[in-house]
C-alpha cells in the first residue's frame, strides 16, 4: 500500500509533461506545416524563361517589317529606273517649229537687211513682205519707231532654241534600248522584226529633261507676253486686221506658240516629279 503512491507520484511526473507541454505540439505543426510547403514548393516546376520571354514574336515581327521593308526597296528600284523618251508630238514640234523659229530670229535680227528692198530680202524673206502688214512689229512701222520689242523676243528665240537643240543631240546621241548595256535588249515583236524604243536613263535623262522643260516654259512665258503687249497697247500693231485675216494669219500662227510648249510642260513637268520622288523615296529608305 505504502508503495502505491511513488509509482502514481511517477506516473503523474510523466504524463503531464505529455500533455500538458503545449510547445512541443505547436513546434511539431509548425514543423510539419513547413515541411509540407517546402514539398510542395519542391513538387511545383519553376518557370522556365521561355514562359518569360517570347523571343519567336519578336522575331516573327522582326520578320515581318524587314519583308516589307524588302518589298518597299524592291518596288523602288523597279521604280527607280527612270527613263525618258520624247513623244510623237514632242518631235513634231520640234521638226516643224524649230526651221520657223531660226528663220524668224534671222528676219528679225538682220533687219534691214531681210525686209523689203533689202539685200537678203529675196528669196528667202519674201513672205514677210506680207506679214509685216499683218503685224507691223514685223514691218517698217516698228523699225522706224525704233522699237526694242522685236528684236528682244528674237533674241530669247535664240535661247530656246539652243536648249531645244541641246536637247535632241542628248537625246539621239546618247539614247539605248532598254536592258542593251546588259546584253538583253527590251521588245515588241512584230512578225520577223522586233519593235525596240530607244530612251534615256539616269544622269543624260534628267539633264534632257530639264533643258527641254526650261526652253518650254521660256517659250511659253515669251508668247503669253507677245499677246499682252498687244492688249496693253490697244493692239496697235494688229488691229487693223479684218476678223478672218487676224484669225488666219495672226492667232492661229502664234497660238500653236502656246498649244504645243503648254504640253511639254505638261508632260516634262510631270516626269520631273516622278524623278524626284522617286529621289525622295530613295533617300527616305537610305536614313532608316
Amino acid at each position: 500500500m505504502s508503495s502505491a503512491p511513488p509509482l502514481m507520484a511517477h506516473i503523474s511526473d510523466i504524463n503531464p509533461k505529455k500533455t500538458q507541454d503545449p510547445t512541443l505540439g505547436i513546434q511539431y505543426k509548425q514543423k510539419e506545416m513547413v515541411t509540407t510547403r517546402s514539398a510542395s514548393r519542391a513538387a511545383t516546376p519553376a518557370p522556365s524563361a521561355t514562359n518569360i520571354t517570347t523571343p519567336p514574336a519578336k522575331n516573327s515581327n522582326n520578320n515581318s517589317s524587314s519583308s516589307s521593308n524588302n518589298r518597299s526597296r524592291g518596288s523602288h528600284r523597279q521604280g527607280a529606273s527612270w527613263a525618258h523618251a520624247p513623244s510623237r508630238a514632242t518631235l513634231l514640234w520640234f521638226a516643224v517649229s524649230l526651221p520657223l523659229v531660226v528663220w524668224d530670229s534671222l528676219y528679225v535680227l538682220l533687219r534691214p537687211l531681210t525686209m523689203e528692198g533689202g539685200a537678203l530680202h529675196w528669196p528667202l524673206w519674201v513672205p514677210y513682205g506680207l506679214y509685216g502688214e499683218i503685224d507691223h512689229v514685223y514691218g517698217w512701222k516698228a523699225f522706224h519707231a525704233r522699237s526694242g520689242f522685236p528684236a528682244a523676243q528674237g533674241s530669247l528665240n535664240v535661247a530656246e532654241t539652243a536648249l531645244y537643240l541641246a536637247y535632241l543631240w542628248i537625246y539621239f546621241a546618247r539614247r539605248r534600248v532598254p536592258g542593251e548595256e546588259a546584253g538583253k535588249g527590251t521588245g515588241v515583236s512584230s512578225g520577223n522584226k522586233t519593235m525596240t524604243r530607244k530612251v534615256l536613263s539616269g544622269r543624260p535623262a534628267a539633264v534632257a529633261v530639264l533643258l527641254a522643260f526650261s526652253g518650254a516654259v521660256m517659250t511659253l512665258s515669251k508668247t503669253v507676253l507677245y499677246w499682252l503687249n498687244e492688249y496693253f497697247c490697244g493692239f496697235d500693231n494688229i488691229g487693223h486686221n479684218s476678223a478672218r485675216d487676224l484669225i488666219i494669219l495672226w492667232i492661229i500662227p502664234n497660238g500653236l506658240w502656246l498649244v504645243f510648249p503648254a504640253y511639254m510642260i505638261y508632260v516634262m513637268g510631270g516626269e520631273i516629279v516622278e524623278g524626284l520622288t522617286a529621289a525622295s523615296a530613295e533617300a527616305s529608305i537610305k536614313s532608316e
